[in-house]
């Protein structure tokens, strides 16, 4: 039996059984978690030679441990955060002072942009902004659906905004590229893409009565001044950037410790009487919060690591880059998005590589190709099985409608970023000037 056939053969068994238990299980995190067993087990027996297929399952564990513990430390961030009032006062100021539509949707999306574009990960810009995008949207007479679809656009299109794009990090260095002139870029398509779907949210809403939104709110902090509510945010910003600025010169601290180090911040700028035990329930109630999203993410390690260990992961990504070149324009749009649903950001790896390769053999600028992908891959965060951010998202403004519902509305602005990235796959030479 033929390699790729064998391969074929798992690859068909972990399809099977993935979808089986979900149907029994109704749990796609513990349903990864049997695909990825049955699958290394069906590898040990089909090639001896891989060995006790509890390792790979055990590795798989610490695949996104990292990005596990960063949901934890922005969880608590956040909520302490939010306990100390900081979060009510900010968006009482905002819907109290400004009546504009458009200029607060557009302060929101600008503001939803900058955690994602600091940290790589879109799911920190729902932590920090996600509560008080929600009541502002919903103060303006933004439905559900739609203020659940502008919190997850934003947040991946932040995880792909310069400076912090981890698929263009992973893509660079597969390929041996330098991590230069990708700014504009990420930049232009996603203010684009932006503005087409603050149109897209906004259009038609009516604003609610500000009186009314006012007292859904909690009362202003008593001594939250403008510096209690700065400094914590300031802290996470000047960590990350002296990291950047000055990496030799400082300890590596890591984005889940920079959280926690602002956490104390937050703690100490709180101007209410506040308990340790009080704060000790709060993060009881974040970890309770967060434990279903932390449970997804290792899962997916899980199930990634069976892959890689078996050859499917390969197989899917080889066959990917060996079709023809008219077809992959066609597909890319739809294989991008449910790599990165399947694989997270291995799927920079598993077929953006190949693709800068392919490309780069027929003579096209794969610096304008990869900026490119970084912006397709991200859209893929609200597909099964993984739905990381997607699922955040609606946990976030607790939506409980049909994950479908929520993701035929998706449509509209992840076409506007997805159509302008396919043409900057297809005519890269005209977007060279950004860079």
């Amino acid at each position: 039996m033929s390699v790729t056939l064998l391969t074929t053969i798992l690859l068909v068994v972990m399809i099977a059984t993935f979808v089986l238990s979900s149907i029994k299980l109704k749990s796609p995190d513990i349903s990864m978690v049997v695909a990825a067993v049955i699958l290394a087990i069906a590898g040990t027996i089909a090639v001896p030679e891989l060995g006790n297929p509890t390792r790979y399952l055990v590795e798989g564990l610490f695949v996104n441990l990292d990005l596990a513990l960063l949901f934890i430390a922005a969880s608590i961030f956040v909520n302490i955060y939010s306990y100390s009032g900081s979060i009510s006062t900010i968006t009482r100021g905002l819907v109290s002072k400004i009546s504009n539509k458009w200029v607060l949707l557009s302060i929101m999306a600008v503001l939803m942009l900058f955690p994602g574009a600091l940290t790589g990960a879109g799911s920190v810009s729902i932590f920090v902004m996600g509560v008080l995008t929600n009541v502002v949207l919903k103060y303006l007479g933004i439905s559900h659906k739609k203020r659940t679809v502008f919190i997850f656009f934003f947040a991946v299109m932040s995880a792909a905004a310069p400076p912090v794009n981890l698929w263009t990090m992973l893509m660079t260095a597969q390929a041996n590229m330098p991590y230069v002139g990708f700014t504009w870029l990420l930049l232009v398509p996603i203010l684009i893409a932006g503005a087409i779907t603050i149109v897209f949210i906004g259009w038609g809403a009516k604003k609610g009565n500000k009186e009314e939104i006012l007292l859904e709110l909690p009362e202003a902090t008593e001594g939250m001044s403008w510096w209690r509510i700065a400094l914590p945010m300031l802290t996470i910003i000047a960590l990350f950037v002296l990291n950047l600025i000055i990496p030799w010169d400082i300890p590596v601290l890591g984005l889940p410790l920079m959280f926690l180090i602002s956490a104390v911040v937050a703690i100490f700028c709180n101007p209410k009487k506040t308990s340790a035990k009080e704060y000790v329930n709060v993060i009881g109630d974040t970890m309770e919060q967060v434990f279903p999203l932390v449970a997804n993410v290792l899962s997916i390690g899980v199930l990634q690591s069976a892959m890689a260990a078996t050859g499917v992961r390969g197989l899917i990504g080889s066959t990917f880059v060996a079709l023809p070149l008219i077809l992959i324009y066609c597909t890319v749009l739809i294989i991008g998005p449910i790599a990165q649903g399947s694989f997270n950001y291995g799927c920079s790896v598993v077929i953006g590589a190949p693709l800068l390769f392919m490309f780069n053999t027929l003579g096209m600028d794969v610096t304008v190709i990869c900026a490119a992908l970084s912006l397709i891959f991200p859209l893929g965060d609200c597909l099964p099985p993984s739905r990381i951010v997607g699922r955040l998202a609606c946990e976030n403004t607790n939506y409980k409608g049909s994950y479908l519902q929520f993701l035929k509305v998706a449509i509209v602005p992840a076409l506007s970023i997805g159509l302008l990235a396919l043409a900057m796959i297809i005519w890269p030479t005209t977007f060279s000037f950004l860079y």
